[in-house]
């Protein structure tokens, strides 16, 4: 029961895994920022063998502030802020009598705060441009709350992901279009496993670049060298260990010159100790680059 329902640390970690992607830092004085809500409702997860099984019906909303400013044509700030955490949990009833076993709960906390910076490697206008990113995971959410201790708005460690990007944007007739790639490593603190990060993504402008269609690849491989049942709580075991790989897309339409909406939907296609389920995500954008 403890773990199905710890599964909330893992989708964090899987709405923000996209942070920061991108080999193209701002212009200075240029930035990017959006308001979304991010959510996922589950009854069932992936195991620590990859098998499927079901649990309680849980959830979470993420209402989330993302910002992108550019300091000089080559650095970035970045700020990923899930301002408002809703972490709930139906009741849990017996399968015979539907009797209530657990009185379900919610919570509605601060998240996790991810703070990054990128360098570009390259000069502006390169044709393959490179950027380096550090991305720190802050513990601003709870880790620990609800009568069973069994709900979640962040892992409780402190982070550091360093990432390097590549891409290249081109032309496929009169469309435009871009792909970039990233790899990285995620160094955990109190015991959690680390963990290989990389992935894909391409993207489709389309109505003279007023639509933008993304769709991207991800993937978390685990140096599965977390700590075991004997010298961590439940919450640390569930966290540990974990993978994925996921499909995502989105679609962003400006509304405006430089004001937009956007909507995406993502789900993991192979998993360990993880949600199966789709997430969705719908948020609005001010791009202050165009």
């Amino acid at each position: 029961m403890k773990n199905i329902s710890l599964v909330f640390i893992i989708i964090i970690v899987f709405s923000t895994f996209s942070f920061a992607g991108g080999p193209w830092p701002q212009q200075k004085g240029k930035g990017y920022f959006k308001l979304s809500e991010w959510w996922i409702v589950f009854d069932q997860h992936f195991t620590d063998q990859g098998l499927i099984d079901p649990n309680v019906t849980t959830g979470i909303f993420n209402t989330s502030l993302y910002a992108e400013y550019g300091i000089t044509d080559r650095f970035t700030t970045i700020l990923n802020a899930p301002l408002l955490s809703r972490n709930f949990m139906n009741n849990l009833r017996s399968a015979t009598t539907e009797d209530i076993i657990v009185a379900g709960e919610a919570i509605n906390r601060l998240g996790d705060i991810d703070l990054g910076f990128k360098y570009g490697l390259t000069k502006p206008g390169a044709k393959i441009p490179i950027a380096l990113s550090l991305i720190l995971g802050l513990p601003t959410g709870t880790p620990v709350a609800g009568e069973l201790n069994n709900l979640q708005t962040g892992d409780g460690e402190f982070n550091q992901i360093i990432q390097i990007d590549a891409g290249r944007g081109f032309n496929i007739g009169k469309t435009p279009a871009y792909i970039s790639a990233y790899t990285g490593f995620n160094n955990r603190t109190k015991d959690f496993s680390e963990e290989f990060r990389y992935g894909v993504e391409f993207g489709l402008g389309l109505l003279n670049r007023e639509l933008w269609i993304t769709s991207k690849l991800n993937a978390v491989e685990s140096f599965k060298n977390g700590a075991t049942a004997e010298t961590v709580t439940s919450t640390s075991i569930f966290a540990n260990n974990s993978e994925f790989s996921s499909i995502a897309f989105e679609a962003s339409y400006y509304v405006t010159k430089k004001v937009g909406i956007s909507a995406g939907v993502a789900g993991a296609f192979r998993g360990e100790i993880i949600a199966a389920a789709p997430s969705y995500s719908v948020g609005v954008f001010l791009d202050l680059s165009r």
